[in-house]
């Protein structure tokens, strides 16, 4: 059958089954046996079946589009661009276009009439346009928990950002560092609320004070750099600095060459000789008997977020990869089942971050 287009009649002849029954069992609609309903989806996928997006939307008097919601600062943001294109990728895939809506609009009745759903992306509790989004009248998939008082999202896929944000805090204590600070996003998404939470509640239970820094959501390398210069002056026992927003940790390096602090591992090569570790990206000099010329503590540097900037900063960034391409087609697949009745709603799904470790995190001599 594959030098054709594969209909709902073939698929109910092989399994067994009408043609009715091969439609409800896989809308998720109409009185079907689970077993039933499995053994169709089974067949039909083993047959290639892929249903008449066209005729389908008709039947259901549907738009055939779902809106994409996301944060203000979006545009200039590596992260949600990644997000955007996941999410559109799997869209496609089930016969759905993607409308973004404007970061200020709020008119709920009339984003209701132009789509089937909704993607709303790290709703902030201050973002006036999300209590009008949750409660359009169509099923709405949250990227991250929404934390403020509006109607309960259909569902929501969530990343556990206080485990990513413990790993980088143990990761940069078995490098060496003693009195770490993070640069922690404000806000009131789920995701910068749980890193500052996450802060404060690791430097109480393994007993290191860790200098909490306030930061913009979407801080640039100037602002990281500013901000990572007045703490090094202010605390210059600062050993290790954790940065969460995407994209500025470059400036978190350019403080620590500033402050004259090496990132990563300090090296010992002959007196004397000026030379440059491309592993660690440090330049030291060995003429450690000259005033000033003595070797500082090392600054190891990590980051919330990895991208392109982590990836090909020198040193190379330590980083959470929170795989935003996987993340958008997660939420879109989410509101995508629910629409299609192959998942109840209030599911909540959980999206898998990896820590990714370079040379910024080279243990110090």
């Amino acid at each position: 059958m594959t030098s054709r287009t594969v209909t709902l009649l073939d698929v109910a002849r092989a399994a067994g089954v009408s043609k009715s029954t091969v439609s409800d069992a896989l809308q998720g609609s109409g009185r079907v046996a689970e077993a039933t309903r499995e053994r169709v989806r089974a067949v039909a996928e083993e047959l290639g079946y892929r249903p008449n997006s066209a005729a389908r939307r008709l039947r259901r008097s549907s738009t055939g589009a779902i809106g994409l919601h996301l944060p203000q600062t979006a545009t200039r943001l590596d992260y949600y661009m990644n997000l955007a294109f996941g999410a559109v990728a799997r869209a496609q895939e089930e016969g759905l276009d993607v409308v973004l809506l404007a970061p200020a609009g709020g008119a709920s009745g009339r984003v209701a009439s132009r789509v089937d759903g909704l993607l709303v992306i790290d709703p902030e509790v201050g973002d006036s346009a999300v209590p009008g989004l949750l409660d359009a009248g169509v099923p709405v998939v949250t990227g991250e928990r929404y934390l403020g008082p509006a109607a309960a999202p259909s569902g929501a896929v969530i990343c556990d950002n206080a485990a990513s944000l413990t790993a980088l805090l143990d990761h940069v204590t078995e490098r060496g560092a003693r009195h770490p600070a993070v640069l922690a996003p404000a806000g009131t998404s789920a995701w910068a609320t749980a890193l500052r939470a996450t802060a404060a509640s690791w430097g109480q239970e393994h007993g290191v004070a860790v200098a909490l820094r306030t930061v913009p959501f979407a801080a640039t390398p100037q602002e990281a750099e500013e901000t990572t210069l007045a703490l090094l002056r202010t605390d210059p026992a600062v050993d290790a600095v954790i940065c969460a927003p995407d994209g500025a940790a470059p400036g978190v390096l350019r403080a620590a060459a500033t402050a004259g602090r090496t990132v990563g591992t300090v090296s010992d090569r002959t007196a004397g000789s000026t030379t440059s570790d491309r592993t660690t990206g440090s330049t030291t000099s060995g003429r450690t008997g000259e005033a000033g010329a003595h070797p500082r503590t090392p600054l190891l540097v990590a980051s919330c977020v990895d991208g392109t900037a982590t990836r090909s900063a020198e040193p190379p960034v330590t980083a959470v990869d929170l795989r935003p391409a996987a993340y958008g087609r997660a939420c879109a697949e989410l509101l995508c089942d629910i629409l299609a009745g192959r998942t109840a709603p209030d599911t909540v799904r959980r999206h898998a971050w990896a820590l990714e470790t370079r040379a910024s995190t080279a243990p110090p001599c």
